[in-house]
């Protein structure tokens, strides 16, 4: 069997050398880390879900004309996408306050904007990804005036799209984080979608409970990881359905028997 080149390991995901040129196997993990790494630990089965969940949903938004770097799945927990350029800025788009924008501005957990909000964030670890203006970006140089128009214009696009999946299957998309990478042809870039669209990175809740079916799960210690993202998964369609309604009953019986409880 060929070894294949490892180009980058992050906290969710390991990048390879694809098969042909211009390409990349995106391997998603099952570790889960928060507060900046700070906090560890594993979700057993989450690259699994995490794969199959990003492959549905930039499948769909590429059906709609938004460039992705998604090419198809491989397996279970691979996928291979176009290698681009990743623009060194996290786009944080919020609809309902929660997390460090209710921290921050003291806005209770739950109150929806008055607007959809975009924030950006440098990328870099070890600076603990520092919020940033449009005005640093230029500065710096880390994407042009057009780029950023570009990444703007998706993310609301995006946003749209996603507002509505999520709404017609119960579950109000509360925020969440999106990369872009320059797609070089020549001389020419072009901003597209990269990354991945999971629960690792959107914060989803339930529209009737407010039961939270993303990552948050880990880093407030609640439990039921690994049974909100199938949750999710299932709603979407990518899950059998074994009949009833698991959510609340499910992620409570997880909790309990995780911290020893009666379930």
């Amino acid at each position: 069997m060929v070894r294949r080149r490892q180009i980058y390991e992050g906290k969710a995901k390991i990048l390879y050398e694809g098969p042909e040129p211009g390409t990349i196997i995106q391997y998603f993990k099952d570790d889960a880390t928060a507060f900046n790494a700070q906090k560890k630990g594993t979700i057993n089965g989450k690259g699994v879900l995490n794969n199959r969940i990003s492959e549905h949903v930039f499948t769909m938004l590429g059906n709609i004309g938004v460039p992705t770097h998604f090419i198809r799945r491989l397996n279970m927990r691979e996928q291979l996408v176009r290698q681009v350029e990743i623009v060194p800025i996290e786009v944080v788009i919020r609809n309902v306050a929660a997390g460090s924008l209710s921290t921050r501005l003291g806005i209770e957990e739950g109150t929806p904007l008055p607007r959809t909000l975009i924030e950006y964030y440098y990328k870099d670890d070890a600076l603990g990804d520092p919020m940033i203006t449009e005005e640093h970006i230029a500065c710096f140089g880390w994407a042009s005036q057009e780029e950023m128009h570009d990444i703007a214009d998706m993310a609301i696009r995006v946003n749209d799209f996603m507002s509505g999946l999520f709404a017609g299957i119960g579950i109000r998309l509360v925020d969440f984080k999106l990369e872009f990478g320059r797609l070089w042809e020549n001389d020419f870039s072009r901003i597209i979608l990269a990354d991945e669209i999971s629960p690792d990175g959107c914060r989803l809740w339930d529209a009737v409970t407010g039961e939270k079916l993303d990552k948050d799960r880990f880093r407030r210690d609640l439990g039921g990881e690994v049974e909100a993202y199938q949750e999710v998964a299932r709603r979407l369609g990518l899950l059998q359905d074994e009949g009833g309604e698991p959510t609340v009953l499910d992620l409570d019986s997880a909790r309990k028997k995780r911290d020893g409880e009666k379930a």
